[in-house]
C-alpha cells in the first residue's frame, strides 16, 4: 500500500552540527557581500579620482586658450605653470589607479569568483540532506509496519538505498565544516598584501602631489603679496567693474 513519505522522526543531523554549519556559512555569506561592496566602492573611488584629474587638466587647457593669456605674459606664465602641474597630477593619478587596479581590484575579483563554487557546494549538501531525510523517513515507515515478508524485503531495500545517500551527505557535510573555516581564516593572508599596496599607492601619490603643488606655489607666489592683500586688490578691481555703466543695475 503506497504511503506518503514525511520528515523522519530521528534527528539525523545534531542541532549543534547544524548550528555550526549555519554559523560558518553565514560568515562566508557576509564575507562575499563585503568583498562585492569593497570592489564596487573601489571602482567608484578610482573613477572619481580619474574624473577629477581629467577635469583639472581640462580647466588648465581652457585657461590657456583664454584671450587674457595672449594679452598678459604674467598670466600666461601662471596658467602654463598650472597646466604643467595639472598634467603631472593626472599622470601620477593614472599611475596610482593602474596600481590599485592591478594589486587590489583584480585580487578582489579573483577572490569573489570563488563564492559561486562555494554556494554550489552548499546547495549540493542541502540536496543530499533532503535525500537523506526522505530515505530515513521511508525506512522508519517500514520499521513501524507489521514485519511481514514483503515489508521486511522493502525495509531491507530502503536501508540499502539509505546507506550511500547517508554516506554522501556526511562526506559533503564534513568537507564543508572542515573547509569553510579554513577559507574564512585565509582572507587575512590573502588581502593583507593588497591593502598594503593600496596604502602605498596613496602615500606615493599624495607625496608627489605635495611636491607638485609645492613647486607650483613657489612659481605663483609673489613676494610682498600676502593673501589678505590679494583679496583687497581683487575686491577693489571688482568694485571698478561694478561701477561700469554696462553692468550697473537699472
Amino acid at each position: 500500500i503506497p504511503f506518503k513519505i514525511g520528515q523522519p522522526k530521528k534527528q539525523i543531523v545534531p542541532k549543534t552540527v547544524e548550528r555550526d554549519f549555519e554559523r560558518e556559512y553565514g560568515k562566508l555569506q557576509q564575507l562575499e557581500e563585503q568583498t562585492r561592496k569593497l570592489q564596487k566602492d573601489l571602482k567608484k573611488s578610482t573613477d572619481a579620482d580619474l574624473a577629477m584629474s581629467k577635469s583639472a587638466v581640462k580647466i588648465s587647457l581652457d585657461l590657456l586658450s583664454n584671450p587674457l593669456c595672449e594679452q598678459d605674459q604674467d598670466f600666461m606664465n601662471m596658467v602654463t605653470a598650472l597646466d604643467t602641474a595639472m598634467k603631472r597630477m593626472d599622470a601620477f593619478n593614472q599611475e596610482k589607479v593602474n596600481q590599485i587596479q592591478k594589486t587590489v581590484v583584480e585580487p578582489l575579483k579573483k577572490f569573489g569568483s570563488v563564492f559561486p563554487s562555494l554556494n554550489m557546494a552548499v546547495k549540493r549538501r542541502e540536496q543530499a540532506l533532503q535525500d537523506y531525510r526522505r530515505l530515513q523517513a521511508k525506512v522508519e515507515k517500514y520499521e513501524e509496519k507489521e514485519k511481514t515478508g514483503p515489508v521486511l524485503a522493502k525495509l531491507h531495500q530502503a536501508r540499502e538505498e539509505l546507506r550511500p545517500v547517508r554516506d554522501d551527505f556526511e562526506a559533503k557535510n564534513k568537507q564543508l565544516l572542515d573547509e569553510m573555516p579554513r577559507f574564512y581564516n585565509s582572507r587575512l593572508d590573502y588581502f593583507q598584501p593588497s591593502f598594503e599596496s593600496l596604502i602605498r599607492a596613496q602615500v606615493v601619490y599624495y607625496s608627489e602631489m605635495h611636491k607638485i603643488f609645492g613647486d607650483l606655489t613657489q612659481q605663483l607666489d609673489q613676494p610682498g603679496h600676502p593673501d589678505e592683500q590679494r583679496e583687497r586688490e581683487n575686491e577693489a578691481k571688482l568694485s571698478e567693474l561694478r561701477a561700469l555703466s554696462i553692468v550697473a543695475d537699472d
